[in-house]
């Protein structure tokens, strides 16, 4: 039972984050160029035809440069990447022969917490991050990316699931110590350079984006697209199992002890009671009131007119009210003719 409850549970929630993941969320996207607002006054780079027209690619040529996000800006960007678990970074670029330069740099003093290096010296791509443990990681993918050609490069990371894609092809996947995003303020963000003065990155970039989102390579290879989960879905699925097992657990003792008071309710006997002026009567007592008879039945107080019998007066007498009394009762006629008098 608990095996189907896991697979619904599952194939429901994979199946709604798949239909998510076709699109691409404004919130979780972060535009690079766009974001820096690089233009054709930028110092050290030059707007340039790209791979294709729809968005500008820009020239960073072998001069002077201080290509970075302000700090406004790049504190927005953090908040939409700031202990995040799954992104994903792309971008489509030209780099120059024998070029060894950072395509894009987060990071805070000396710590690198999120760089993509390209070294056409040593032909590899090279990813340096923090661990969670707050220790440096590089990872190196053997790749000769510095051809003077265009390539579409995308790193998607999913919690300690790491996999490159270039030309929408599945270079490298590899299990690797879960990234940090852990990011401290004063951290700085930097396309297309380490820092002012190393790390050049010598080409043509276009597209330049971070995606917070699983298998953010289908913005990129949308022919690609998802069909299993990430490693994060599922951590994710299972926390949300544990949870529900949790809350299921919790209602089930709930439930089991409102029967136990329910039970206990069943065997208690409640007597209801009567209370009429001042005094109180237990259920099925009776009492005159006046001239009515009067019963405590169910917790009401039920009253009926006390019934008066119709005696045989004896000559010389007539029923009449008497003080005190609620029936008539037989008296003399002298007397009755006396009070009448009186009364007169």
């Amino acid at each position: 039972m608990e095996s189907r409850v896991l697979l619904r549970t599952f194939c429901l929630i994979f199946g709604l984050r798949a239909v998510w993941g076709l699109g691409v969320d404004p919130s979780l996207q972060i535009d690079v160029l766009t974001e820096l607002e690089l233009e054709e006054s930028t110092t050290g780079v030059r707007q340039v035809p790209g791979l294709h027209n729809g968005t500008k690619a820009f020239l960073f040529q072998d001069t002077p440069r201080s290509i970075k996000a302000s700090t406004a800006t790049a504190e927005q960007l953090f908040q939409k990447l700031r202990n995040k678990h799954e992104f994903t970074i792309l971008v489509t670029l030209k780099q120059t022969h024998l070029n060894s330069g950072v395509i894009l740099s987060i990071h805070h003093l000396d710590h690198r917490y999120l760089e993509l290096e390209s070294s056409g010296h040593r032909n590899e791509v090279r990813l340096h991050y923090r661990s969670g443990s707050h220790h440096p990681h590089t990872e190196v993918f053997p790749y000769i990316l510095a051809d003077d050609k265009w390539h579409k490069l995308s790193l998607a990371i999913s919690a300690s699931h790491l996999i490159l894609y270039i030309d929408c092809n599945k270079i490298y996947e590899r299990v690797v110590e879960k990234p940090s995003t852990d990011l401290p303020l004063g951290t700085t963000f930097w396309l297309g350079q380490r820092n002012n003065a190393h790390g050049y990155f010598k080409g043509i970039m276009q597209d330049v984006q971070l995606l917070v989102m699983p298998q953010g390579f289908i913005a990129q290879c949308p022919d690609l697209n998802r069909t299993c989960p990430t490693c994060n879905d599922f951590h994710g699925l299972v926390q949300k199992i544990m949870e529900l097992q949790d809350i299921l657990a919790k209602t089930s003792a709930k439930l089991s002890r409102a029967e136990q008071r329910m039970n206990r309710l069943d065997q208690c006997y409640c007597e209801r009671t009567c209370t009429m002026k001042g005094t109180t009567y237990r259920e099925f007592e009776s009492w005159t009131d006046g001239c009515k008879n009067c019963t405590c039945l169910n917790g009401t107080i039920q009253c009926e007119t006390l019934i008066c019998p119709n005696p045989d007066c004896p000559l010389k007498s007539a029923l009449a009210y008497v003080d005190g009394k609620c029936c008539k009762e037989c008296k003399c006629e002298h007397n009755i003719y006396d009070e009448y008098f009186l009364w007169q």
